[in-house]
């Protein structure tokens, strides 16, 4: 699994605020999703999909820094 800090996307351009209430807002939907393990308040990574519902774009996986995930194809297309 993809996971996503507010550093992740201070690093693809967001501001710290924005970057903060992404990842809040992400944690909130995995909690309503059935993962009460989201809703700790230490916890400050979520996973990439949750950020890329909010958002409404693909985030690839080295532009946050990170690898790839295997199988995924780096040409920005995501697999069907």
């Amino acid at each position: 699994m993809v996971t996503v800090t507010k550093k992740d996307l201070v690093a693809l351009g967001y501001g710290n605020s924005f970057a903060t209430d992404i990842i809040r807002l992400a944690k909130i939907r995995m909690v309503e999703k059935g993962y009460p393990f989201y809703s700790s308040r230490k916890l400050d990574r979520v996973p990439a999909e949750a950020v890329e519902e909010l958002l409404g774009i693909a985030l690839d996986g080295d532009a946050a820094g990170r690898a790839p995930e295997k199988g995924v194809k780096t040409n920005g297309k995501r697999p069907n």
